[in-house]
């Protein structure tokens, strides 16, 4: 088998797990505990905290441990909500489910919810900036890296246009960080959140950036015995913590030009998308040029130029031995239209007719004929079935 769905959940990076084994043998007690044990544990945890804090060029005190991504949005999007008078918050129309699960909860509250429209290549349409970032808006939700079709936003122009209306915005970066580490002391958001298991580390932790200036209006989600600086109560991993820092001390920390191609990961993605795209029932989604650089997605459709069903086509390609997915992950057991597809305006018949490929560090130039030769073959069998 060949491991095509890193957007999803990426294997352990090298080392991660002997570093998580070690943190369990040494530093396994409770970290709020004063003793020797407990002292050990804290310890550890907060080097973790500080070694994530250093590659992303931030204080140790920015970095809050959460139970993953989505858990951080709701912590950033209730957290803030909680201390101001109901307003408008703007989320676009192709967010994570969490986001937008954690916005419609707000509407309950009072909150006008108003979705950012994007274009057919997925980016959100800027020509609605003015209007969307008008009164009564408070707070802007903004992916930085669509996970399912790709499409990386634009979102320092909006962010420094949020900053200069007083608006608060937060990002959704948990494709970005499993390719590239931002400096968060240069970044004009408020808040990003992240996950763990897409960028090699384990399943079950995940982190908020926060703002000094923010910290004493975010409310917490979860009461009790304070932790996290008052803002997530719960014992935390100390285990876990270490291995997401390790995994993201392996992220390359450079400036966010992730989707040019010609080197790394991106020319790798690019070397299989143009074996498979000599193939006409194949045609990219998403945005050909601004993406995500390991992610490659594509509409497919059958000889006579009928959609082909991606669910139908992933197990298909499964076996042929290459993993695979429709859509995203988090939404993959729905039998339905995506979500995502439906906000570009794709038509009705299409929406059901994507595949997403996504790279890891695993996967060398050798393996793109191999891999080209699969896709074929397990489209020839779909289509035949």
């Amino acid at each position: 088998m060949i491991y095509l769905d890193a957007c999803a959940t990426a294997p352990l990076r090298p080392g991660v797990l002997q570093r998580m084994i070690e943190l369990q043998q040494e530093a396994w007690a409770n970290p709020s505990s004063l003793h020797g044990f407990g002292l050990k544990a804290s310890e550890a945890l907060e080097r973790a905290r500080s070694q994530i804090a250093g590659n992303l060029c931030a204080d140790h005190q920015d970095v809050v441990f959460t139970s993953g991504a989505t858990e951080s949005i709701h912590l950033a999007l209730h957290g803030v909500a909680a201390s101001r008078s109901p307003g408008r918050l703007v989320i676009s129309s192709v967010e994570h489910p969490a986001v937008s699960g954690a916005a419609h909860l707000l509407a309950r509250r009072g909150w006008e919810v108003t979705e950012w429209p994007v274009d057919q290549l997925g980016r959100i349409r800027l020509e609605c900036l003015e209007e969307l970032l008008a009164s009564p808006t408070k707070i802007v939700s903004l992916v930085w890296g669509q996970g399912e079709v790709g499409t990386i936003q634009p979102l320092l122009t909006v962010a420094e246009a949020c900053r200069e209306r007083g608006i608060l915005i937060h990002t959704d970066a948990t494709q970005v960080l499993s390719q590239a580490l931002p400096n968060w002391s240069e970044l004009p958001v408020d808040l990003l959140s992240s996950s763990a298991h897409k960028s090699g580390g384990p399943r079950g932790i995940g982190l908020l950036m926060t703002r000094e200036s923010l910290r004493s209006d975010l409310q917490p989600l979860l009461t009790g015995g304070g932790q996290e600086g008052g803002l997530r109560s719960g014992t935390e991993s100390v285990v876990l913590a270490a291995g997401m820092a390790f995994a993201l001390e392996q992220v390359e920390r450079q400036p966010i030009k992730l989707s040019r191609a010609g080197n790394g990961i991106a020319a790798l993605r690019d070397g299989l998308r143009d074996r498979l795209l000599i193939d006409d029932r194949l045609e990219v989604c998403g945005d050909p040029e601004d993406r995500l650089p390991h992610h490659l997605s594509l509409l497919v459709s059958d000889d006579d130029g009928h959609p082909v069903s991606g669910r139908h086509l992933v197990r298909s390609l499964d076996a042929t031995g290459l993993a695979v997915s429709s859509g995203s992950a988090c939404s993959s057991g729905k039998d339905s239209d995506s979500p995502v597809l439906t906000a570009m305006g794709l038509p009705k018949v299409v929406r059901r007719s994507s595949v997403r490929i996504s790279f890891g560090p695993w996967i060398e130039e050798s393996d793109l004929d191999g891999i080209a030769e699969r896709f074929l073959t397990g489209l020839e069998k779909a289509i035949c079935s």
